[in-house]
């Protein structure tokens, strides 16, 4: 399952924005309403992580050059 980010749309002037995470399959279609409060909501798009498998590694940039 994966973990998508929400954020409330303020409806009136200086109403604050609220951020949750929900736990959805990927099948799953997008939430519009906030399940606490019922305010619409977006989805919000965050930066993953990753590894990169690529390029030198840390243990040859270690060795001493001839």
């Amino acid at each position: 399952m994966a973990t998508y980010t929400y954020e409330t749309i303020p409806q009136k002037k200086g109403q604050k924005v609220r951020r949750f995470e929900v736990q959805q399959r990927m099948a799953d279609p997008p939430l519009t309403k906030d399940p606490k409060t019922g305010e619409p909501v977006k989805r919000v798009i965050t930066g993953g992580s990753g590894w990169v498998t690529h390029g030198p590694s840390i243990m040859s940039m270690n060795t001493k050059k001839a």
